[in-house]
């Protein structure tokens, strides 16, 4: 079940990077996209908190999931997330699951990734994947196993760096861009498309949202059988109050119960 959460993650954040790397080949297409700054320098102020309630279909809760961005260094920061079951889920498959990701520099790159999955009755899996982004190689490593190098055609993002770099796109809805992602040992293109602006409810009353919908052609981390959509706050803050995603045998739904950044006072 717990891949399944990680989905959240992979609507892939797509293109951001490509879109504005000097030096790196891009589609034509992609040619105007680019980071809006001041969404970036919000996001990225130094530290935010996020809780969100994970549902399955019909508002069944299953999961908790923790999101912390905080600055460990000079223009080097840390996204730290856990996931953790619910209810019955505690006594048939318990979960406490660890990411971090550390990224760095203008584009918040990955450099480093660790995964600490508890799952089950005492199963534990540990993965580490380092990032030469100059290089263009992918270092990964799951537990004792022998290290496997992989090359990347360009820089790329994780499905967590990937989340937080996208919240800092210039985001035009109607408009539509590429994410390079690294994911199933590959580095996969995903088409992201921008809706709105729409109206939903939200822990802070009702807030204007844009509509962000990444199409992924690749299995990734759960078996997927529909597209995924982000309501991110119409603003500088760009807070993610919702994300759902269809999977096989109904819909996952994780929404936002608390939130907290200096920079989004307003929150």
């Amino acid at each position: 079940m717990v891949e399944k959460y990680r989905c959240f993650f992979f609507f892939c954040l797509p293109a951001l990077f490509c879109l504005v790397l000097p030096g790196f080949p891009v589609a034509e297409e992609l040619q105007d996209g680019k980071i809006r700054q001041e969404a970036m320098d919000t996001v990225f102020s130094g530290r935010e908190e996020m809780h969100f309630t994970i549902s399955w279909t019909g508002g069944v809760k299953i999961g908790d999931l923790f999101l912390t961005l905080k600055r460990i260094g000079n223009d080097e920061y840390e996204i730290h997330a856990r996931i953790t079951d619910y209810g019955l889920f505690k006594f048939f498959y318990p979960v406490d699951d660890v990411f971090d990701t550390r990224v760095r520099g203008a584009f918040k790159l990955p450099y480093q990734y660790d995964v600490l999955q508890r799952e089950g009755r005492g199963s534990v899996t540990r993965r580490q994947s380092l990032y030469d982004q100059e290089k263009l190689v992918v270092v990964y490593r799951k537990n004792d196993s022998p290290e496997q190098a992989f090359d990347i055609s360009r820089p790329v993002h994780n499905e967590f760096s990937s989340f937080y770099i996208t919240r800092s796109m210039d985001l035009e809805p109607g408009g539509s861009f590429v994410v390079p992602t690294f994911a199933d040992k590959k580095v996969n293109e995903v088409k992201v498309k921008v809706g709105g602006p729409e109206d939903i409810d939200s822990p802070f009353g009702r807030v204007r949202t844009l509509v962000v919908m990444p199409l992924m052609k690749f299995r990734g981390l759960f078996d997927k059988d529909g597209d995924t959509i982000i309501w991110l706050t119409d603003d500088l803050c760009r807070v993610p109050v919702k994300i759902r995603s269809k999977i096989l045998i109904g819909s996952l739904t994780a929404e936002l119960d608390d939130y907290a950044n200096p920079a989004c006072e307003r929150y």
